[in-house]
């Protein structure tokens, strides 16, 4: 049962955290997703993570007792910046602010990170670093992959330790600091998103017909007709495919992928579909 307290008996200002409790809820905020449900979505990841320093903060029992039942209530952010609103909750529960505030402002924080996260990460970093890191992979370099994980992995902990520093020192301030120009920071990551997108869908999702007219000895490559009018126009014409059958059909993912696979094979099998596999022989685990 939940409890209706709105203040802790020990209302005395919490020394400030150490490092290496900072640093500790850095690497378990990594694991904020992994008791991920729909009734409370991350809540008990976020438990986890910041419980080292509620305990750090809260000497009286019954206080840690009612932080965790408060913390334990739905929390759902992007889970690469979570850090940032630790930071805040903790600045927060170490001046014992009465805790409808720290509800409010856990929740006013975590809102804009997940738009902010997704431009940054999801439509910009990844699928950059993908772009570039898998051609190196697709022509047998094991450094495609590693050079990606480091990246990527690179940049999320940089930005968790970072945000967690930064907010816990700004304390509430850091949600104004970093909202300020939020929307425009979204729209712009997104629209670098859109561009890196469009260029992997041509360059690595690229459909070649592999039937021929013939024309004597230059039997007439239908491919290369349609490159005359719009280069990539059959790889623009199944993404566009995907995308109404996604928004306007209710299509999962899955089912879309399911259809390509079911396309690919038939169409390779009749000859429809023509590809170069020279790439895929060279690289060392197919020879």
């Amino acid at each position: 049962m939940a409890s209706n307290a709105t203040s802790y008996k020990d209302l005395t200002p919490a020394a400030a955290l150490d490092k290496k409790t900072l640093n500790k809820m850095v690497w378990r905020s990594c694991q904020l997703q992994a008791s991920f449900n729909y009734e409370r979505m991350q809540a008990a990841g976020w438990l986890w993570g910041i419980l080292p320093g509620l305990q750090k903060i809260h000497t009286n029992k019954e206080d840690l007792s009612l932080s965790m039942e408060h913390n334990l209530e739905f929390f759902n952010t992007h889970p690469f910046l979570v850090t940032f609103v630790m930071g805040i909750v903790l600045s927060l529960e170490q001046q014992k602010a009465d805790i409808n505030t720290i509800r409010s402002v856990r929740v006013a924080a975590m809102g804009p990170l997940g738009g902010i996260g997704d431009a940054l990460f999801w439509f910009a970093l990844v699928p950059i670093t993908a772009g570039i890191t898998c051609n190196m992979a697709i022509e047998g370099s094991l450094a495609g992959p590693i050079l990606y994980f480091v990246i990527c992995f690179g940049v999320e902990m940089a930005l968790r330790y970072f945000l967690m520093y930064w907010s816990y020192n700004l304390g509430t301030s850091a949600i104004g600091a970093l909202t300020k120009n939020a929307k425009e920071f979204t729209r712009a990551a997104s629209m670098l998103g859109v561009f890196v997108v469009g260029a992997l869908t041509c360059n690595y999702g690229a459909i070649n017909l592999g039937m021929t007219i013939p024309n004597g000895e230059k039997p007439i490559v239908v491919q290369d007709l349609l490159n005359g009018v719009l280069p990539a126009a059959l790889s623009l014409a199944v993404t566009l495919l995907c995308y109404w059958l996604i928004k306007k059909k209710n299509w999962s993912a899955t089912k879309c992928i399911l259809m390509l696979l079911v396309l690919g094979v038939v169409g390779c099998a009749f000859g429809i579909w023509a590809g170069d596999y020279t790439a895929l022989v060279s690289v060392p685990w197919h020879a």
